[in-house]
């Protein structure tokens, strides 16, 4: 550990201890299958940032899948609030984690009585502060992302299997991510993040129909879109129009705001550009007014 970076803490079932202390058996389904649902949260200043639409989102992918959250909305925000404390840094980042719990071997999981619920608070940066001002490599990756008629993309489960795979090959690529399409060959989202272009002026983003998350950074940023009267719209999009794009950037709990400067060996004509300067501000001084004292 880096002097001066506190150790990720971990919430779990209303203990808080050292990551490396907190465990949960393994005979959870979270584990075993995949059966579980996830948020991840920054906090800045202490303070969590748009806390409510992420635990909203986590109870919505809950319901989706059949998952009784094992704790109030009110119980996790304290939660929350303790683990900011305790972990001492002013910023960082959370993933909130609920799981089907232990059960019986085999895919039912009527013997799933209670879920286990842990939230890890640590530092994490996607890309160094010199990259973020340069912009990243992206690939268009192989692996497809799952229909939205198998899975819905509003769910946030614990199978990320395909984003994983399609990870691995950005970094086979010496790239930084990789972005998916779906079986039309359509853009849906990167391995962790939604995906933005600038065509004409115009603010473009795939629609969730088409295999992208509901991101909660998405919404905002395509809020303050509208605010600073840059058009803004969800539109299909292909290969030729991220190749083609004036801009291209992306969007994240993780990532914030990252600018891409080549995607396949093709630059944007502008990166950083225009409108990203300009929403990656308004984003900063809308996290410095929510996470003020």
């Amino acid at each position: 550990m880096n002097k001066g970076v506190p150790a990720p803490l971990c919430w779990l079932n209303g203990e808080i201890m050292p990551m490396a202390r907190a465990c949960i058996p393994v005979s959870d389904h979270g584990l075993l299958y995949g059966d579980g649902v996830f948020e991840g949260v920054r906090f800045y200043r202490g303070r969590a940032f748009r806390l409510s639409g992420h635990l909203r989102r986590l109870r919505d992918s809950a319901a989706a899948i059949g998952l009784m959250l094992p704790l109030e909305q009110g119980v996790l925000e304290t939660a929350v609030a303790d683990l900011i404390a305790a972990f001492g840094a002013p910023e960082g980042y959370l993933r909130l984690v609920v799981t089907r719990g232990v059960g019986a071997l085999g895919l039912d999981p009527a013997s799933c009585k209670r879920g286990n619920v842990f939230i890890i608070a640590a530092q994490m940066a996607l890309v160094d502060e010199a990259e973020r001002r340069r912009g990243i490599r992206a690939i268009i990756a192989a692996t497809r992302r799952l229909p939205v008629d198998g899975l819905d993309p509003r769910i946030k489960s614990l199978n990320y299997l395909n984003h994983i795979l399609a990870r691995m090959e950005a970094s086979h690529a010496g790239a930084q991510e990789a972005i998916l399409l779906n079986g039309r060959g359509h853009v849906c989202e990167g391995s962790a993040d939604n995906v933005f272009i600038v065509r004409e002026g115009a603010l473009l983003t795939p629609p969730v129909s088409d295999g992208a998350l509901d991101g909660v950074t998405r919404g905002v940023v395509m809020a303050l879109a509208a605010r600073a009267g840059i058009a803004c719209r969800e539109a299909t999009l292909t290969p030729y129009d991220l190749y083609t794009a004036d801009e291209c950037f992306l969007t994240g709990t993780g990532a914030e705001l990252i600018p891409v400067r080549d995607i396949d060996g093709r630059a944007p004509r502008q990166c950083p550009g225009v409108v990203y300067r300009e929403l990656q501000a308004r984003f900063q001084a809308l996290i410095q007014r929510e996470t003020a004292a």
